[in-house]
């Protein structure tokens, strides 16, 4: 072989091997995760920094060569974190340097090491250059991997600077107070377990989640992995959160907001994702005294107090009112005394048109209900199984908005409100200030998949769960999972939706999973609307009612 030719040969293979360095390097990397095997492969690279993120079990047991960081001491400065130069000594004391790669993990399917990564990131650690071990120490032990619990020497320091804090990853109070209010364009993403999300668990002024937003968990397999990025997203989309909403995520305290800002921002690859680290604490505290919510949907319920203000003469007349009271008592009851401006859809109708809702919306229009309105159903005695069935009627129908009124007719006497036998004229206004109520025609924009005849006829992302809400199960069998939720478990005794709290219970007791396409069902279709309603009222996105 010529010299020549040995210099050309010996170029196209340096080429070679280099070009494939970056594949090896590559394997058992995912994106910003590392596996186990690629992180044992590489303990004694100088190159890599492991930072182990859970001080509290760092001296019985740790990664050989990993370095304990205690996460709270970030926290330990308010809302206004750290001072940059503190932090910045603190992120040298680790080793970090330009150019070396940091892998960081915890116990494995937690927030620590999540939130560590953001920490760094937002201070300017480049993210080309941030990992998570997936699994954490979990997984890494139970493939018998080595750890130790002698403490790892005293480290080099490294050179990183903090030159720029990285503030397109932190949301401020006042855009997520914005956000909250605008959800078509955003999404409040919450970190914490239902038990904080409805209530039950307390540790501020008040119990709840920021209004709209999202409980959102399960981003972690059983072996305390992330999930892949295609299960990611379809739990994502079956949320309603969109690649194209600004995404904050939230927690308590701005810890574990880092799983889903983590999950939704580097494995699912949204563009548009911020952690808010003031979270809920930062909400309860600030002077204005903002909503907290239980409920996810809170406003699918109308009480004396804002009804009372629709029903009034004055406001009809100069204003107009964006609202039409649908009563569903029998005409008689009705006719004897009923909420000003309210227009009597008996329940028989709702009923006798379940499966015939074109025939339904040509008897709601001329009778004076809009479709572009908010239609409050009144049953005059809070939920019920006909107001149930009434409300999932008109949304089938497309209604822009459909709520509930909860209080009974004494309730709403005893606030000082009157009724009136008077009838509710439906018709052409005759002059300026005519209070009458003018016949629509209602468009054919009907819903699909809130009232089905054939389970079989939808698919959803999840599996099919059947929800029997009656006293018994239907003699009936379904195929697939059937739990039993009676709607009576989800009332109390003056037909108001139990507390959130204890409804999250009866339903997880029961068995109702997080994420499934839920199907209503009973002999009575009036008591799978019940479970309907408070399934919507409890965030639940894909609901169904069976009509057999």
């Amino acid at each position: 072989m010529s010299k020549v030719l040995r210099y050309c040969f010996l170029f196209v293979l340096a080429g070679c091997l280099l070009a494939a360095q970056p594949s090896m390097a590559e394997e058992g990397v995912k994106g910003h995760l590392v596996d186990d095997s690629w992180l044992q492969k590489n303990l004694n690279n100088p190159d890599i920094v492991i930072l182990d993120a859970s001080p509290e079990t760092y001296a019985k047991q740790h990664i050989p060569g990993a370095i304990s960081v205690n996460i709270y001491d970030l926290f330990a400065y308010g809302f206004g974190g750290m001072p940059i130069p503190k932090a910045e000594k603190m992120f040298q004391s680790w080793g970090i340097s330009p150019g070396k790669k940091v892998v960081i993990y915890g116990a494995g399917g937690e927030e620590l090491a999540p939130r560590l990564f953001f920490d760094l990131d937002y201070h300017g650690v480049p993210e080309s250059d941030l990992f998570i071990l997936d699994g954490g120490l979990t997984k890494w032990q139970k493939e018998g991997l080595p750890v130790t619990n002698v403490a790892t020497p005293a480290t080099k320091a490294g050179t990183f600077k903090v030159t720029k804090l990285n503030e397109d990853l932190r949301g401020r109070l006042p855009e997520v107070v914005t956000a909250s209010g605008d959800t078509a364009d955003n999404a409040l993403v919450e970190g914490l377990g239902p038990d904080w999300h409805f209530g039950e668990v307390a540790p501020f002024d008040r119990a709840g989640h920021i209004p709209n937003g999202i409980m959102a968990q399960g981003f972690y397999n059983e072996d305390k992995t992330f999930k892949s990025p295609e299960e990611i997203r379809t739990m994502l989309a079956y949320l309603g959160i969109r690649p194209e909403q600004q995404i904050y995520t939230y927690c308590g305290g701005g810890v574990a907001a880092a799983i889903p800002f983590f999950a939704i921002k580097f494995i699912a690859d949204y563009p548009k994702v911020k952690l808010f680290p003031e979270s809920e604490l930062g909400w309860l505290s600030d002077e204005r005294e903002l909503p907290y919510w239980t409920y996810d949907e809170p406003y699918l319920m109308r009480e004396t107090g804002w009804l009372q203000f629709w029903a009034g003469q004055m406001i009809r007349m100069y204003l107009g009112a964006p609202v039409s009271l649908v009563d569903v008592r029998p005409a008689a009851a009705f006719n004897q005394a009923h909420i000003p401006f309210s227009l009597n859809i008996p329940a028989d109708v709702f009923r006798s048109n379940l499966t015939n809702p074109a025939r339904l919306a040509e008897i709601l229009g001329p009778d004076g209900v809009n479709a572009s309105d908010e239609a409050v159903v009144i049953s005059g005695a809070g939920i019920t199984k006909e107001s149930a069935l009434a409300f999932v009627m008109l949304e089938e129908l497309g209604q822009k908005k459909v709520s509930m009124f909860t209080d009974s007719m004494d309730k709403w006497t005893q606030l000082g409100q009157k009724l009136t036998a008077k009838e509710t004229v439906v018709g052409l206004k005759k002059g300026q200030h005519d209070v009458s109520i003018i016949p629509t025609a209602y468009p054919d924009n009907f819903r699909n998949g809130v009232v089905i005849t054939d389970p079989k006829s939808t698919h959803g992302p999840f599996p099919k769960v059947f929800i029997a809400a009656g006293k018994d199960v239907p003699a009936k069998s379904e195929d697939g999972k059937v739990v039993h939720v009676p709607y009576t478990e989800l009332l109390n005794a003056d037909g108001t939706p139990k507390a959130a709290k204890d409804v999250w219970n009866v339903l997880s007791k029961a068995g109702v999973p997080r994420y499934a396409e839920l199907v209503c069902y009973s002999d009575d279709p009036g008591e799978a609307a019940v479970d309907y309603f408070i399934l919507k009222l409890m965030g639940f996105p894909d609901v169904k009612v069976l009509a057999s």
